[in-house]
């Protein structure tokens, strides 16, 4: 029992520090789009990641028995990070993160199987809603931005059942470095053709490096993690503190002073996170 509660609190852990750096590297692949677009960005997330990875854990030592469940989980990984970065471009990032977030959330309601983790998701759900920006204060919210955002959340609700499934099959190093290898050979072409000779400045690779560094390789890794040493539904319910650190992020970094509110709302999500890790051991 020890055991397994220090791993849960390790995957706990892995999963907090995650989205930490998905944070860092969100703000710092914004301030590309006005060069290479949603399509160079990706590519560079996508392309830095899987190299990183790849000289980390050198997949090739242990290729995959079953290779379905990992092209899954790296297809899931690849548009998932497009089809976010097109949304965010035309939309506001708070109500991208939002319309996103029904993947996981999404991931949790159908693998419950006790009538109270629903006090849990639907806690975590008002509380996203609530930090929701007012909508009747967003200028001409394109609708094509809103389908791309939950094409996005619905590629999250597939990388983290995918994953689920890969990562029980070797190291979760291995594995997301084959993940996002995928992603790369699916999605990078697609940047490289749209973009072009704009991907090699050289004012802009250290910056597409640390955006692969930030906003994926280390931040899956850990989440790869995180999968293998919890449930999937404790997995999706765990991810709605992002808001939350978004929140606090935005006040610390960026001086965004938040209303009573919207701290009540924070306080909803991590209620709800905790109360799905304490139930989980029971």
């Amino acid at each position: 029992m020890q055991i397994l509660d220090r791993r849960f609190l390790y995957a706990i852990a892995c999963l907090l520090l995650a989205m930490v750096t998905i944070q860092s590297g969100a703000s710092i692949a914004k301030q590309l789009f006005p060069y290479v677009g949603p399509e160079g960005t990706t590519a560079y997330r996508l392309g830095f990641s899987a190299l990183i990875l790849c000289l980390v854990f050198r997949p090739w030592r242990k290729l995959p028995a079953n290779w379905r469940p990992v092209t899954l989980y790296g297809l899931s990984l690849g548009i998932m990070n497009l089809t976010f970065y097109y949304a965010i471009e035309r939309i506001p990032l708070g109500i991208g993160v939002a319309l996103e977030f029904t993947g996981p959330l999404a991931v949790a309601l159908f693998s419950s199987k006790r009538k109270r983790d629903y006090l849990w998701v639907l806690l975590a759900i008002a509380g996203i809603l609530m930090l929701l920006p007012d909508m009747s204060e967003v200028d001409g919210l394109d609708p094509i931005g809103v389908i791309l955002a939950l094409i996005a959340g619905a590629c999250w609700a597939g990388y983290i059942i995918f994953g689920k499934k890969s990562g029980g099959q070797g190291s979760g190093g291995i594995t997301v470095a084959l993940g996002m290898s995928v992603a790369a050979f699916a999605v990078v072409p697609f940047g490289v053709a749209s973009q072009g000779l704009a991907l090699l400045d050289w004012q802009l690779i250290p910056l597409g490096i640390a955006i692969g560094l930030l906003s994926s390789a280390l931040p899956f890794s850990l989440e790869m993690v995180a999968l293998r040493n919890m449930p999937a539904q404790g997995f999706s319910i765990m991810m709605s503190l992002e808001p939350a650190i978004a929140a606090l992020a935005g006040l610390m970094i960026l001086g965004e002073l938040l209303t009573i509110w919207q701290w009540f709302a924070i306080a909803m999500v991590i209620a709800a996170s905790l109360g799905s890790s304490i139930t989980q051991k029971e």
